[in-house]
């Protein structure tokens, strides 16, 4: 008997020791999914800040409708996490409720087991053990069990009461954190419902605005101009690089006419007449292939990536566009993208440009080897840096929804020197 209590506490003992590491991983948890939680408020704070100042200064109609769509897609994405933490702090609370109920019954058998002690002490005294202690040294046995079972009814009493002490401790601590758990999920189930609610304030906000610029013509010369605007800056910086590429080249060939020159007057003074004619002769030749290859280059050739995998929601050309429901010329065309998709190089090439674009948002232009350009808008994160060689499919960054009037996509163009193409035929080329 006395062996089997032995291994039962023992079992016990180990039983507690494993209790906490659940609990541990739990919290754990709850704090990582805090802290997510706490920068998804700030990046939620900061966008409703910039809206408040576009509604006083009367901003663009484009960056007004822009806002309104990120602050639904960060205020759905807030929501999404609130409710996973809430999930959590659920799971957490009802498991600790477990914890709670089995130590009340093991606390509960310990003070039975404690009180039939004390009544048999108050009824016999100690006479029983100091009985069982005398016959242990008195007789001949097993010397290290002897021992043991000495030791054990000694401290048995200290031990019971210690463990009732453990239990009893354990159990306060669960309740507290059950508490804190309890106070964390009041407080979040009302941050939620106040979200929800601004949830459908913001999104008839933004019906209102699609509504107005549906019938309001004024609004809709607005958003016009604006989108021309943004059009004709984009252009503009096409534009730039293009004589930015072609000043390298005139720049590159007066260097390589100047070496020329000084080997060409060099070896006129080492050689004969004959010879030096047949090596200008020579010299000619190489500098007109030098300038076939820098002015004429052949359209680039070679297989394409596709830079975002999603559906094409706007293509190259003349027609209405989705939001504004007026007719635009589009420059490029717009990929449906998911948060934190991956954008990728069309081609092999040299960053030319990473820059905050109007109505692209964060963008990079990548140059490739003719003087063709790829344009990637409405960037999340980048991961490159101008003047970085890229191969073709190389992660560039990630797609977003920054300047976009209707959620996450990316927006891709292609420029033959300053002429823009259709990306989509662009990409089929071999």
């Amino acid at each position: 008997m006395r062996l089997v209590s032995l291994s039962a506490f023992l079992l016990f003992f180990f039983a507690v020791a494993a209790w906490g590491a659940p609990l541990k991983r739990t919290d754990t948890q709850i704090d990582e999914q805090k802290n997510a939680l706490k920068k998804l408020e700030v990046d939620l704070a900061k966008k409703r800040e910039e809206l408040a100042v576009l509604e006083t200064e009367e901003k663009g109609v484009l960056n007004t409708i822009s806002l309104l769509d990120q602050n639904l897609n960060r205020t759905r994405s807030y929501l999404s996490e609130l409710s996973r933490n809430e999930d959590m702090l659920q799971g957490a609370v009802k498991q600790l409720v477990m914890d709670i109920d089995s130590l009340d019954t093991k606390i509960k058998n310990r003070k039975r087991a404690m009180r039939k002690r004390v009544r048999n002490l108050y009824v016999h005294g100690r006479s029983n053990d100091a009985e069982i202690l005398f016959d242990l040294l008195t007789k001949n046995g097993n010397p290290e069990r002897e021992v043991y079972w000495v030791h054990h009814l000694l401290n048995r009493d200290r031990e019971d009461v210690e463990t009732l002490r453990k239990l009893v401790t354990e159990r306060s601590q669960k309740q507290q954190t059950q508490q804190k758990h309890l106070a964390e999920l009041s407080r979040l189930r009302s941050r939620k419902a106040v979200e929800e609610r601004g949830l459908v304030a913001q999104m008839n906000g933004q019906e209102r605005m699609l509504n107005s610029l549906k019938h309001d013509k004024a609004v809709q010369r607005m958003a016009l101009k604006e989108f021309e605007r943004n059009q004709r800056t984009m252009l503009a910086l096409i534009k730039r690089l293009e004589e930015r590429r072609k000043r390298e080249i005139e720049e590159a060939k007066k260097a390589e006419a100047a070496r020329l020159a000084a080997l060409k007057k060099k070896e006129k003074a080492a050689e004969k007449k004959r010879e030096a004619e047949k090596i200008r002769e020579a010299e000619k030749a190489r500098e007109a292939e030098a300038a076939k290859k820098t002015v004429q280059a052949q359209p680039f050739k070679g297989p394409k990536c596709m830079p975002l995998d999603g559906p094409i929601i706007s293509e190259y050309g003349l027609q209405e566009h989705p939001v504004l429901h007026i007719m635009t010329r589009n420059l490029g065309v717009e990929i449906r993208g998911k948060r934190g998709g991956h954008v990728r190089a069309a081609a092999a090439g040299t960053v030319a440009m990473v820059a905050e674009i109007d109505g692209r948002g964060p963008s990079v232009i990548i140059e490739h080897e003719d003087g063709t350009y790829t344009v990637y808008g409405h960037m999340k994160a980048i991961h490159v840096q101008e003047g970085k060689s890229v191969k073709k499919c190389e992660e560039i960054g990630e797609v977003g929804d920054i300047a976009s009037l209707n959620g996450i996509k990316l927006y891709f163009q292609v420029s033959e020197g300053t002429q823009t193409v259709d990306p989509l035929q662009w990409l089929k080329q071999k």
